[in-house]
C-alpha cells in the first residue's frame, strides 16, 4: 500500500476526506470527480494566454480537492523526503518534478513544436510525476489543451490501453528518442471543439497512468537512492534544468 503519510489506518488511503480505505472505492471517486469538474477545469485552461507549473497544479485542485485536502501541491511539499517509483519506473526526484513539467509546458508553448513532440511533452509530465495520486487525468487534460492550442487532437479513444502505457514507460526512461511521438502519430487528428473531446474525456479510463500503484523506492537522502538517481539521470541524458 502507497501510504507516504504512515497514517493510512487512521486517516485512509492519502488522508481523503473520507478516510477511505478501498482502493476500488477511491479509483471510482477519482473518476467521477473527474467527470464532475472536468468542464471547470478546461474552462481554467481556456481562459489562460500561457499555462504555467502553477496552472498544472491548479488544475489538479480543481479536479481532487474535493476528496484530497492536498490537491494541487507537489510532490516536494507532500512528500519531499521520499522516492516513489511505479512498475519499473522510478520517477524524478521529488524536487525535481516542477522542473520536467515546466520543461514539458516550456516545449509545448514553442511555436512549431508540440506539432512533432506531442509524445515527449506527454513524457516529461509523465517523468515530473508531481502529485501522489490524480496525475494521469491532469496531465492528460493539460496536454489535451496544449494540443488544441497547436491545432490538433489526440483521439485517445482509438488508443489500446496496455499499449500505451508501455510506450509511456519507455518514453520515460528513454526521452527525446521520439518513441511515444511515432506511437501518437497515427492517432492525430484535426483539432475538435473543446465540447467533442470533453465528451471523449468522460469516457477515458485507465489511460491515466501507468499500470502499477505507486510504492515508496525509499529516502531520497539514502545513498542507494542518490544513486539510483544519477543512474537514472545518466541512462535517460536528457537534461531538464
Amino acid at each position: 500500500m502507497f501510504d507516504p503519510f504512515r497514517d493510512f489506518e487512521t486517516a485512509g488511503y492519502l488522508r481523503n476526506q473520507f478516510t477511505e480505505k478501498d482502493l476500488t472505492i477511491v479509483r471510482e471517486v477519482e473518476h467521477e470527480l473527474f467527470r464532475a469538474n472536468l468542464g471547470d477545469a478546461m474552462a481554467y485552461l481556456a481562459s489562460l494566454k500561457d499555462i504555467s507549473y502553477a496552472d498544472f497544479l491548479h488544475v489538479h485542485r480543481i479536479l481532487f480537492s474535493e476528496f484530497y485536502p492536498w490537491a494541487g501541491q507537489d510532490r516536494a511539499d507532500t512528500a519531499g523526503e521520499i522516492a516513489v517509483r511505479r512498475g519499473d519506473i522510478l520517477f524524478c526526484h521529488p524536487q525535481h518534478a516542477r522542473l520536467a513539467v515546466t520543461e514539458g509546458l516550456r516545449l509545448a508553448q514553442t511555436p512549431g513544436t508540440m506539432q512533432n513532440k506531442p509524445g515527449e511533452v506527454l513524457g516529461l509530465f509523465a517523468y515530473g510525476h508531481p502529485f501522489l495520486d490524480g496525475n494521469g487525468c491532469t496531465m492528460l487534460l493539460v496536454h489535451s489543451e496544449l494540443c488544441h492550442r497547436a491545432g490538433f487532437a489526440i483521439s485517445w479513444e482509438l488508443t489500446a490501453k496496455d499499449e500505451y502505457l508501455a510506450i509511456l514507460g519507455q518514453a520515460i526512461g528513454q526521452p527525446g528518442k521520439g518513441i511515444l511521438d511515432a506511437w501518437l502519430k497515427p492517432f492525430i487528428t484535426k483539432q475538435m471543439d473543446p465540447a467533442i473531446w470533453e465528451q471523449t474525456m468522460y469516457s477515458l479510463r485507465g489511460l491515466d497512468g501507468l499500470s502499477a500503484e505507486n510504492k515508496i523506492e525509499g529516502s531520497v537522502s539514502d545513498p542507494k537512492i542518490i544513486d539510483a538517481y544519477r543512474e537514472l539521470e545518466a541512462q535517460r541524458g536528457y537534461r531538464i534544468a
